[in-house]
């Protein structure tokens, strides 16, 4: 940080506050402590008749590949109002939305990722400014090679794995950095 955004000014350092255990950058003019808190991605996964609706990424990064309808969580939501704003937005679909099935944390890019079951309400549904194409897809024919995103792939063999044991439960894990792997391989923008 260069500038306090309470004050404007331009003394800022980096030091564990008062009763705190985390360094946080505080303004050496006003006090102000500027805490910095993780992203929230949040979305659905759309089914209609056994199939799920993908989109394909008009957008960096990963431009071009497939994801579920999802993206970051606005100020005044909550996280359905979320998931509903951006599977409209990504794929002009209406959804009614189940429960909260996947909980996934990335530290590494501080972002948690919170994806809901969902049930498109009809078959109207279409690519949105975000989105290149969206179609609905049977388990068979995925285009596991061409997801955007490790947190989309893992959403997806749970919701399969869950499907065919005729129970759906909620998965709440972590997905750390391997090897020299971009964080745009893990998250979604």
């Amino acid at each position: 940080m260069n500038y306090c955004s309470e004050c404007g000014a331009g003394g800022l350092e980096l030091r564990v506050p008062e009763g705190d255990t985390l360094a946080r950058w505080i303004c050496t003019a006003c006090g102000t402590i500027h805490y910095q808190n993780p992203k929230v991605v949040v979305g659905a996964l759309p089914t209609w008749n056994g199939q799920v609706l993908l989109c394909r990424r008009a957008i960096e990064p990963r431009r071009g590949l497939w994801t579920l309808p999802a993206g970051f969580l606005e100020n005044g939501e909550t996280l359905a109002q979320g998931a509903e704003r951006e599977t409209l937005e990504e794929a002009h679909a209406r959804v009614g939305l189940d429960e909260l099935f996947t909980v996934i944390s990335l530290p590494q890019i501080s972002q948690l990722y919170v994806m809901f079951r969902a049930r498109l309400l009809d078959p109207d549904f279409g690519p949105g400014q975000e989105s290149l194409e969206v179609a609905l897809f049977d388990e068979r024919d995925i285009p596991w090679e061409q997801l955007a995103f490790r947190t989309i792939a893992r959403t997806l063999r749970n919701f399969f794995r869950d499907r065919l044991d005729g129970r759906f439960r909620m998965h709440v894990s972590a997905l750390e950095r391997r090897g020299p792997l971009s964080p745009d391989l893990l998250a979604a923008g």
